[in-house]
């Protein structure tokens, strides 16, 4: 099994959008639960944006991609409304975004492989805060989380990404 994540190129945004469309179609199909919604959130447009601003990261697994992650510090405005454990400044904040991994190779270990090399690149760019939130819906990732040690700091209701009442779930690790 060879397995690879790195930044994402242009090469890469069909897959990507293969991925998110696969999502939708399992939600829709009842298979999945995560509270994204085609056509409004995530879409190859939101590929797109990521891979224009640098932050779209991909993983392959014997030369397939198989998932992707957004990767920065930027905080949703609901952030500002949460009750952080740790009140430090946003440049020392590292923020994964609509991680995903292709649901027919599921149980493989690609989603505890991308989330430790989110942890990795965090400290790598100095940032020792991880935050990551998810939909109240998304009891997969919920427990996913906190196996991976990330403390449920607060639920939030808002818009999300275009998507009405969401109950956004925000996450929060400190590493060395």
């Amino acid at each position: 099994m060879n397995l690879k994540i790195r930044k994402a190129v242009p090469e890469d945004l069909e897959d990507v959008a293969k991925i998110y469309e696969k999502i939708h179609l399992a939600e829709e199909k009842g298979e999945a639960q995560i509270g994204w919604e085609r056509g409004v959130y995530p879409e190859k447009a939101t590929a797109q944006e990521a891979l224009a601003r640098n932050d779209l990261f991909v993983e392959e697994l014997d030369g397939n991609i198989v998932g992707t992650a957004i990767l920065n510090q930027a905080q949703v405005d609901i952030y500002e409304k949460a009750n952080w454990r740790y009140d430090v400044p946003a440049e020392q904040v590292m923020v994964m975004h609509t991680l995903v991994v292709d649901p027919d190779i599921k149980g493989k270990g690609l989603g505890r492989a991308f989330a430790e090399f989110y942890e990795k690149y965090a400290v790598q760019q100095g940032c020792h805060y991880l935050r990551i939130d998810t939909n109240e819906k998304n009891t997969n990732a919920r427990k996913f989380y906190k196996k991976l040690q990330y403390e449920e700091i607060d639920i939030l209701p808002c818009t999300f990404n275009g998507l009405e009442g969401v109950n956004l779930v925000l996450l929060e690790k400190r590493i060395e």
